[in-house]
Formats: structure tokens, sequence, C-alpha cells
């Protein structure tokens, strides 16, 4: 079995096959690539579920929340503030960060699984 060229910080922060670090790992927003188009690595058989979803709800929803109370506290803003502020923070922070969770999922399955699928 042929060592990943990459660590999964690499893969998942520039989003590439987690074996030869060349090809990208997504074709879209979050839809993975069938194949790595550099080394052929089978992506269909990677399965992130949601566990980078609910990951990042949790992170950034405390860290959202805590930042709703301090802006509530502090300068005392109407409602309509936060009802335009926040999810013009949030979505844009979502999909920024679930890109690179989701990458590091599929790396780190890469990496706990090659053996079994004979990679």
């Amino acid at each position: 079995m042929a060592e990943p060229s990459i660590s999964i910080l690499q893969a998942a922060l520039r989003c590439r096959c987690p074996r030869c670090g060349k090809g990208k790992l997504f074709t879209g927003l979050l839809t993975l690539q069938p194949a790595c188009p550099v080394c052929g690595l089978d992506l269909r058989q990677s399965d992130t579920g949601d566990a980078g979803a609910v990951g990042v709800i949790m992170v950034l929803g405390a860290i959202v929340v805590g930042l709703a109370f301090w802006v509530e506290f502090t300068f005392s803003p109407p409602l309509w503030v936060h009802a335009i502020l926040w999810p013009v923070v949030t979505i844009p922070l979502a999909i920024l960060i679930m890109r690179p969770v989701k990458a590091a999922l599929v790396a780190a399955q890469f990496r706990t699984r090659s053996s079994e699928m004979g990679l």
C-alpha cells in the first residue's frame, strides 16, 4: 500500500485527493468527484454522512450565539439588525467551513479504510 503524500490537514485545507494530494476533491460546492482525476482513487466509497454538518452547526452555532449575545448586551441594537446581521454572517461561514471539514472526513476515511479497500 502506497503511503499518502499529504497529511489529513493538508488534504482538508486544500480540498485535494487524500492519496495523491493533486486532484480536486469536489465538483461543486460540496459534491465529491466520483474519482480523483489524477490518481484515480475511487471516492464513491467515501461516506461522510452528516458528521461534518453536525460539527459545523454545533461549533459555528455556539460562536454565533455568543456573538449575538455580546452584540445585544454591548450595543442593544433593534431586533431587525440581528435578523439581518446573523444570517449574513452565518451562512457564508458555514459554507466556507463545510468544504474543509468534509475533505478532512474523506481523508480520515481514506487513511483508516485504505487497507480494507485494497488501496
